[in-house]
């Protein structure tokens, strides 16, 4: 598929009444987890293409091309609600974050396996293991709570249990900036995980930043703001990876070409019929937006879109998600990897003084007493061990001992 080939609708036909734009919601409990992330991974998406043509119009002098930005960027809010209008209303914020941390696991296990640059997929490989011990401690608050089913939510696809502890992820911020990956010079697909796990991140970001003061629970409200700052981490080593030599016309190109990518992607893997109709609308509506971009970047930097992405247009292989348990489990056993300068070492080969451990010990105070690691204890007592999802044993032994978070590893040398 090459949506540069395509003739674009007319920009306008995105338009429409609310009645066609805030559509029925899924069933939460018939929806199949992977619609769900799916939902969620596109209103990400949208969110991050208004963020940029927002930011871009801030920098414009031109009004003309700030009115076309404003059409583009209606048409991408409209979206927006539509896909946003898919979760249900009685689908609670913790049943709605077990979704985006599964997102979070599946979407960059998947993203990591196809990676050619090895120094993206090395990011992806760290940041991976702290979403998944993201997910295991939201179900144990959901178990603990008894705010809903986190099996059910994440059917047969993910696994729940420990991986990096979220204690263990706070980093000074100085390690947690990459080199930036120079966009002519990689793979199409290597430009297009970054761009995608980058929006990804920065919704999920938003998103407990948003809610940890809505959650009804002090407990719950404590892991929100806790894993909020650890996915601002993620957002930064991930955003650093962005070619900051493209210019703006060549930013908003690109993204668009991405969002084509990602409904495609979307209209291709669906199960649901009705989901999957609006995935295949908003793919057209896209590539619209795409021909609307390349016509911008060429009457106001003089390029054609071939300069950008020198590959033809022709989307690499299509984004599946798709249960990945064994690598996962594999990437786990680099559990006590930590973050230095613009690479990852193991804990115990750092000096003893380096920042880490004192921008640590500042951030969580007494570890034992920090929301993540409070409620896998809680859960601990009250149900007699934590909660988990897993096929077998857990792959790395100092993690296997369901009746104590281990919030050594990782974080003090030896252990």
């Amino acid at each position: 598929m090459n949506p540069f080939e395509l003739k674009p609708q007319k920009a306008d036909k995105v338009f429409t009444n609310w009645n066609k734009v805030l559509v029925k919601p899924y069933d939460k409990n018939e929806v199949d987890p992977y619609t769900r992330t799916r939902v969620i991974l596109m209103s990400g998406t949208e969110f991050e293409s208004v963020r940029l043509s927002n930011s871009f119009t801030r920098m414009c002098p031109n009004n003309d091309v700030r009115r076309r930005l404003a059409v583009m960027r209606r048409g991408e809010q409209i979206q927006q609600k539509r896909v946003a209008s898919l979760k249900p209303a009685n689908e609670s914020i913790l049943e709605h974050t077990i979704g985006y941390e599964q997102l979070a696991v599946d979407l960059t296990a998947n993203l990591a396996i196809g990676e050619k640059n090895s120094y993206v997929k090395k990011q992806l490989d760290f940041a991976l293991l702290e979403d998944f011990d993201h997910l295991y401690r939201y179900s144990d608050l959901m178990e603990l709570e008894k705010g809903g089913d986190p099996k059910a939510l994440v059917g047969s696809y993910t696994e729940i249990m420990p991986g990096r502890p979220t204690v263990a992820e706070y980093r000074h911020p100085h390690d947690d900036v990459n080199f930036y990956i120079n966009g002519y010079l990689n793979d199409l697909k290597t430009k297009l995980n970054i761009n995608i796990i980058t929006g990804a991140e920065q919704q999920t970001m938003n998103f407990y930043m948003n809610v940890a003061n809505l959650y009804a629970s002090p407990l719950g409200r404590k892991l929100y703001n806790e894993i909020a700052m650890i996915e601002e981490q993620h957002v930064t080593g991930y955003g650093s990876l962005k070619d900051p030599t493209m210019s703006w016309w060549e930013c908003l190109l690109m993204n668009e070409y991405t969002e084509c990518y990602l409904y495609y992607s979307c209209f291709e893997d669906e199960t649901d019929e009705r989901v999957k109709a609006i995935w295949e609308q908003h793919f057209e509506e896209e590539v619209a937006h795409l021909h609307e971009a390349a016509d911008l970047l060429r009457t106001y930097e003089g390029k054609v879109w071939q300069q950008v992405l020198p590959e033809g247009g022709e989307f690499p292989e299509l984004l599946k998600l798709r249960p990945q348990k064994e690598y996962i489990r594999d990437v786990l056993k680099s559990v006590r990897l930590t973050g230095v300068e613009e690479g990852w070492e193991p804990l115990d080969k750092v000096p003893d003084t380096f920042r880490y451990f004192g921008y640590n010990t500042k951030i969580n105070g007494r570890p034992d007493s920090v929301g993540t690691h409070t409620v896998i204890e809680k859960a601990i007592l009250r149900l007699g061990q934590d909660y988990r999802v897993q096929g077998a044993d857990h792959p790395v032994k100092a993690l296997a001992d369901r009746k104590k978070d281990n919030i050594d590893i990782a974080r003090v040398k030896g252990k």
